[in-house]
Formats: structure tokens, C-alpha cells, sequence
């Protein structure tokens, strides 16, 4: 049985230090894909309460909802197409501090001001992105991509 993660406070980097371990032991031993990234969605929505935060997957050339956290979202993403597809066709993070500044931006949530989405990597070919909203304008920065970068190493090692 999963323990209750503890919310951690001080800076950014503080939190991601200290939250990472926790990801990884509940990463530890389970092998369904799904499950953990479940798991790394509820980890980083109690820590720190962005809009939304969830996994597309890619599925018959399309990028598809995975497990997530927030409100209802859009289901299915094409290649190039808004900032996840645009992620995934970069093959890198992409951080968009105003999503309305950003060409093509697909809105599932009125309520999303800024956007930073992740490829999972395996091989050299991106087979999902994390996505993550906020309704703060510049919410994300360089701290962010690194730490988020390094959770979803967590889950393609």
C-alpha cells in the first residue's frame, strides 16, 4: 500500500528535491506504464496545485488522453497541433508562459494562461508527452524543465 505523500514547502527547487524521492518509491517496483504515471500525476497535483496535469500517449499517429488530473480534457492531439503535438514533433520541452501567444494553441480549459509539455523519450522517439496548465500567466520556467524533465526520466529508465 501506497504511503500519503507529504506536500513539502519552500522554493521551487526545494520542493522538487525533496518530492522526487517520493516519486520514486512510488515508481519502485511497478511495472504498468499507466499506473505510474497515474501516480506522478496525483504526486504533482498535491504538491502543487496546477490546473491540470496528465499524460497524451501516442496512439496511431495521434497523441491520446492518458492518466491525468484536473478537468476534463481534450481527447486526442494531432502531430505539430498545439503545444503537446508541438512537443512531440520538436522532440523537446516546450514552455509557452501565454498560451494565447502561442500559434496554433489548442484551448481544452478557458481557464489555461501558460503551459510547459515534456516528451517521453525512449530510443530517440518521443511515445508521450506530459502536460501540465496553469492558470497563472509565466507559471513555468527553466526549474520546471529540468525537475520534470528528470521525473519523467523516472518513468522511461
Amino acid at each position: 500500500m501506497a504511503e500519503e505523500l507529504k506536500i513539502l514547502t519552500g522554493t521551487r527547487e526545494e520542493q522538487y528535491r525533496a518530492l522526487i524521492p517520493q516519486i520514486k518509491a512510488l515508481l519502485e517496483g511497478e511495472p504498468d506504464q499507466i499506473a505510474n504515471m497515474a501516480n506522478v500525476c496525483a504526486a504533482l497535483k498535491a504538491q502543487f496545485e496546477w490546473l491540470w496535469i496528465g499524460f497524451y500517449l501516442v496512439r496511431n499517429e495521434q497523441l491520446v488522453l492518458g492518466p491525468f488530473q484536473g478537468p476534463v480534457a481534450c481527447t486526442r492531439i494531432g502531430y505539430g497541433k498545439g503545444v503537446c503535438g508541438t512537443a512531440w514533433a520538436r522532440g523537446e520541452t516546450v514552455l509557452v508562459p501565454d498560451v494565447e501567444q502561442f500559434p496554433g494553441h489548442i484551448a481544452c480549459s478557458s481557464l489555461s494562461r501558460s503551459e510547459i509539455v515534456v516528451p517521453l523519450l525512449r530510443d530517440g522517439r518521443v511515445h508521450g508527452v506530459l502536460d501540465i496548465d496553469s492558470i497563472e500567466l509565466d507559471a513555468f520556467n527553466k526549474t520546471d524543465q529540468r525537475y520534470l524533465e528528470e521525473i519523467v526520466g523516472l518513468l522511461t529508465s
